[in-house]
């Protein structure tokens, strides 16, 4: 069964920075859609950054310029600078493997103002 496990995440004061890692136990290349989503608490999960078909990275605009996506043969990750309080929340990476969607097991991140 594959499997991403999630590491980083935390707590963190406003305006400060914090990297989120995701691995898997096949190659994450094999992972043809990557994306990392967030859920506060009382709301709906999101999509906050993400890495398409061909490559091509996408952001929310809640996010836009301050969160970085980006991966390499062995993990995803996503980086987090300039962050606000309003980014507290529960992060998960996602990726399609095949027509299998996989989720990691989420990563609590706390940001104090």
């Amino acid at each position: 069964q594959v499997q991403l496990v999630q590491s980083g995440g935390g707590l963190a004061q406003a305006g400060g920075s914090l990297r989120l890692s995701c691995a898997a136990s096949e190659s994450i290349l094999a992972f043809n859609v990557m994306g990392w989503y967030r859920q506060a608490p009382g709301k709906q999960r999101e999509l906050v950054a993400g890495i398409g078909l061909r490559g091509g990275k996408h952001y929310s605009d809640s996010v836009k310029g301050r969160f970085t996506v980006s991966r390499d043969n062995t993990k995803f990750y996503l980086q987090m600078n300039m962050l606000e309080p309003e980014d507290t929340a529960v992060y998960y990476c996602h990726g399609n493997y095949g027509r299998v969607s996989v989720w990691g097991q989420g990563t609590q991140v706390t940001v104090s103002s």
